[in-house]
């Protein structure tokens, strides 16, 4: 027998179903959530309910004991009991528990399957040139990363693009104050146009300066502005100097940020920003013009989107505005353009805040437009916020965006509050005790975002989050570093994996959950939901915690075979929990 306990008896169901006369279909078994019994199968009422269109009434019991009568045989089955008005209870026989436990135990996916062949890019991080990383990146890194590596695990070719911010009045400001500061520097004449230096003129913090100064003074001064934005159309014109400052601004911001996501376990294969496509944007845009998709309005070119369908205004995609400067709109169509040029992907994914949902609205109806995709090919995957305590987006006691850097500085440290509380690693050098902490604080920070339902905002609470207690992620941790432990015991005392015998109801349960793993995958990638596979791993962590009460590893006592069954059964648990947690971007210790 082939496939997941789950997947055999759906066929011996749908073959019962089909043989009196129904829809094979109507034989799918599910996980049972009323516990009466691990699976159960539903389709005598739908049965029965299609007999009664065709006039034919019928008793849904009745069906569901004839039903009953054609799978008893089989050897996947145990017991089968009918309750309520139709239901079939479904408990597998422990033979096929335990073939199925051997199987997956020698499988190296671990009962995953790789069924997916689509190139698909996915868009985030969205971090800006010239701005240091704070806590308003770590949702779209995080969700954005995980998804990544999901859709990979599931076979998929995925490429991660970062989308730097690196166009706009931005570089305007930035180009204006390095001006003021350091004037003679080359890149200011005008008639220079090569030979520029290699080295920055600038660091990532001389960055982080100059923006907010220059930012701040042009809010009080419209002169001050006005020079930003002449700064910035120059850049955007193709001005030599600038170009090659920006070429330094991206160099310096790209090294910074890869340290930065470096640091949350984050990597893109792609570093384009906006000023990559630019050169696309004027063929593009006399593209759209002869395919009678733009019209002018005020001054300003556009693309109207709103339908006849719309149940609230749409406002038209802004092209190029009064002054001739391309947009938000139309860099992100560009990019669309040169994604399609470069790569050509089945599908793009943007993991954005879920308040630009009416910009990606726009943008995709006007690349559907300009055919250039299909409307399913790209999706707005959008999330929630993380709060602080007063249900308001996370911000500093000074009432400022938390930098990244602090926020993983805090975790650490209430991860290491943790560890002295409970003693865990006392007697570790002080080297592996830090490296420890930072593992179990990026654990607790990411699985406190990724078990929530991805538009589901939340509260920020390290000190929730670090326990070692309930769904958190240092709990996940524990479970692997435990087994790694019985693991290393079973080596010293000469013990090794076998082939497993399921005989308790506890190691049933274990098998279960871990035969649940591809249908955990699946749904989590077909619904872009992290959440799901984090409430798998979690179910299997408690399954093993409940079968390690309850089945004695390596006590003495036990006869050999059946250490030799449940230490392979740990085995099998530790590569799933593993496999699972590196999806969602988790290390786990060797020890703890």
């Amino acid at each position: 027998m082939t496939g997941s306990l789950q997947e055999q008896l759906s066929r011996a169901f749908g073959d019962a179903f089909k043989a009196a006369g129904f829809e094979s279909s109507l034989g799918a078994v599910f996980e049972s959530a009323r516990g009466d019994a691990p699976f159960q199968c539903n389709g005598a009422m739908a049965a029965a309910g299609a007999l009664k269109k065709q006039g034919t009434k019928a008793n849904p019991r009745e069906i569901a004991q004839g039903i009953v009568e054609a799978v008893s045989g089989h050897d996947a089955v145990a017991l089968l009991e009918i309750a309520g008005p139709g239901f079939i209870n479904i408990t597998p026989a422990l033979d096929a528990v335990s073939a199925r436990a051997r199987a997956l135990a020698v499988d190296p996916r671990i009962g995953a399957r790789a069924p997916d062949r689509q190139k698909i890019v996915i868009d985030y991080g969205g971090a800006n040139v010239a701005k240091p990383m704070h806590v308003g990146h770590l949702r779209s890194a995080v969700i954005g990363e995980a998804l990544k590596r999901l859709l990979r695990y599931r076979g998929n070719e995925v490429i991660g693009d970062v989308h730097l911010g690196d166009w706009g009045l931005q570089m305007g400001h930035l180009i204006t104050e390095l001006h003021d500061e350091q004037p003679e520097l080359p890149y200011f004449d005008a008639d220079v146009t090569q030979g520029y230096p290699s080295d920055s003129p600038v660091t990532m913090d001389d960055l982080a300066r100059l923006y907010p100064a220059a930012s701040n003074k042009a809010k009080a001064d419209p002169d001050r502005l006005e020079r930003s934005r002449k700064a910035t159309a120059e850049l955007q014109a193709g001005r030599e100097g600038y170009r090659a400052l920006l070429d330094h601004f991206i160099t310096v911001s790209i090294a910074a940020l890869k340290k930065g996501y470096g640091a949350l376990g984050v990597e893109f294969d792609l570093w384009k920003g906006e000023a990559a496509v630019d050169p696309l944007i004027p063929g593009m845009v006399e593209t759209f013009k002869s395919q009678g998709i733009t019209e002018e309005d005020d001054g300003a070119l556009i693309i109207r989107v709103e339908t006849d369908e719309d149940k609230k205004p749409v406002p038209p995609v802004f092209l190029i505005s009064r002054s001739g400067a391309a947009q938000y709109h139309t860099t992100d169509l560009a990019t669309l353009l040169d994604r399609k040029n470069e790569i050509d992907p089945d599908l793009i994914l943007y993991v954005v805040d879920q308040r630009q949902a009416l910009h990606f609205e726009q943008v995709f109806r006007a690349a559907v437009l300009a055919d250039m995709y299909r409307p399913e090919q790209m999706n707005h995957l959008g999330f929630g916020t993380m709060n602080g305590k007063d249900g308001t987006p996370f911000k500093t006691r000074e009432g400022g965006v938390l930098r990244l850097d602090d926020l993983l500085t805090m975790m650490n440290e209430a991860a290491m509050a943790r560890l002295d509380e409970a003693g865990i690693g006392a007697d570790f050098d002080a080297e592996e005790r830090t490296e420890i902490a930072r593992k179990v604080g990026l654990a607790a920070l990411k699985f406190a975002d990724l078990q929530n339902q991805r538009l589901t905002n939340y509260i920020f609470d390290p000190e929730r989050f670090t326990a070692f207690e309930g769904k958190t992620g240092p709990y996940l941790l524990y479970a692997a570093v435990r087994i790694k432990s019985i693991l290393r015991k079973a080596e010293t005392l000469g013990v090794a994996a076998g082939e497993i015998t399921i005989s308790e109801p506890a190691e049933t349960a274990l098998v279960l959950a871990l035969d649940s793993f591809d249908r955990a995958l699946e749904a989590a990638a077909r619904k872009y939901s992290p959440h799901i596979l984090c409430d798998h791993i979690y179910t299997l962590a408690q399954a093993f915690s409940r079968f390690y009460a309850d089945c004695p590893i390596l006590q003495d006592g036990v006869a050999d075979a059946v250490k030799s069954s449940r230490l392979a059964l740990a085995e099998t648990t530790l590569r799933q929990l593993e496999a699972g947690l590196d999806i969602i971007g988790v290390e786990v210790p060797e020890r703890m």
